[in-house]
């Protein structure tokens, strides 16, 4: 992609808050203690959990990034920050969760595979963008559209992010397409967290928010979006971010009897105290 590069190594990483817990180095991978999510409403980006799959991308020129919409339309085209910028602004105040959070806790009853999350794996921050709906509409696919004539039912949404994961290609992962075109849904094409540009580990200078799903479908530093006919098929789809149960034989798992994940309830946790921290036996008051 023009203006936006993907780095092959770790070398020029951003820098991040000490206070955060480590869950992976290479790829990067951490969370806030538990008292960061409670300490305000809205939580500090230098707090929000991090979640990636490889070195973070780098923009070497704002002025030529583009995302590129192709697939099952009538025409692609080419979508530049100044034509996102021209649509109206859109502010959301939405929560994002790994659907791996509390794997650590569930690992205690049985090894589950990823990243071994606490509770802290989720944020609520102030989005600013554009809705993806208007950003179709730039390409010809009316809001409420269920299907294009040429038969694209789901938007693939495509990083520059590449990961080991897809074989050294890029992070994908998609939403229907009456999802995206839904002005309510408030699927947005940010480029703000919290009143701030994007920083590099949040998607800078363009990411998916899927309110109400698993964070893992929206899809940082935005390369291309697809109007495609089946939901995608990458591995973050297909063959990760699905529930079984703990009976599973993770040497024999039959990837395809069940559906990828989507809609995620966000999680309540006790944050005013960590694992370690212990009380005294007795009368406990539950406020």
């Amino acid at each position: 992609m023009p203006g936006l590069i993907a780095p092959s190594d770790y070398s020029r990483e951003p820098p991040r808050h000490p206070c955060l817990k480590i869950n992976a180095k290479e790829p990067f991978n951490a969370e806030p203690p538990r008292a960061a999510l409670v300490a305000s409403y809205v939580t500090p980006v230098d707090y929000f959990y991090k979640r990636n799959h490889g070195p973070i991308p780098i923009v070497e020129d704002i002025e030529r990034y583009s995302v590129i919409i192709t697939g099952l339309i009538d025409n692609s085209k080419d979508i530049f920050m100044k034509d996102i910028w021209s649509l109206p602004k859109h502010t959301v105040t939405a929560t994002l969760q790994c659907a791996g959070n509390r794997r650590t806790a569930m690992s205690k009853t049985r090894k589950v595979r990823g990243v071994g999350w606490d509770v802290s794996a989720l944020g609520n921050a102030v989005w600013g963008g554009a809705k993806l709906a208007d950003v179709l509409e730039l390409v010809g696919i009316p809001k409420l559209t269920k299907s294009t004539p040429s038969g694209g039912k789901h938007v693939e949404f495509v990083s520059i992010d590449k990961c080991k994961e897809e074989n050294g290609g890029p992070y994908k992962a998609s939403i229907p397409l009456i999802q995206a075109t839904n002005p309510e849904a408030d699927v947005l094409l940010a480029y703000e967290m919290n009143g701030e540009p994007l920083n590099r580990d949040h998607g800078y200078p363009l990411r998916v928010v899927v309110p109400g799903v698993i964070g893992a479908r929206s899809v940082k530093w935005l390369d291309s979006i697809n109007i495609i006919a089946e939901e995608c098929q990458g591995f973050f789809m297909q063959k990760d971010y699905k529930m079984f149960p703990p009976t599973v034989d993770w040497d024999n798992i039959n990837w395809s009897t069940r559906k990828p994940q989507m809609d995620f309830p966000v999680q309540s946790a006790i944050c005013s105290l960590e694992d370690v921290n212990h009380i005294k036996p007795g009368k406990v008051s539950m406020l």
